[in-house]
């Protein structure tokens, strides 16, 4: 089992409103998502929204899977050097990543649920 990478973490008070505020504005696919991955739907996986880890603010986040889910929209084309480092540091913490883009959360949520539900029960990195 990953070592619990979320308790002891020091975060500003920053970080932690803006948190706040993204799991209360979230886009439509985080939506359609979120639906799909709360109550430990998956399998019985326990996913959290908007989960800081090492100061950033991941979209969902399974621990016992060490697992992040990312929903990429629009603003992920423009910052895509930004999303590499973040993405290096913490898949050295242990951790995998998986995309997927709005649209295909949108359009094929069985797929990306299925996608999620196979990594969770898997060493894919």
């Amino acid at each position: 089992m990953p070592r619990n990478i979320t308790s002891g973490q020091r975060i500003r008070e920053s970080k932690y409103l803006e948190s706040k505020i993204l799991r209360r504005t979230m886009t439509l696919a985080e939506k359609r998502l979120w639906v799909r991955l709360r109550k430990n739907q998956l399998d019985g996986f326990h996913f959290r929204r908007q989960q800081i880890i090492a100061g950033f603010i991941v979209d969902f986040y399974c621990h016992i899977a060490s697992l992040i889910v990312e929903v990429d929209g629009s603003v992920h084309k423009k910052n895509k050097e930004a999303d590499f480092q973040r993405e290096t540091i913490l898949k050295e913490m242990g951790i995998r990543i998986i995309r997927f883009k709005n649209e295909e959360v949108i359009d094929n949520i069985e797929k990306v649920v299925s996608e999620i539900e196979r990594w969770c029960g898997s060493d894919l990195t």
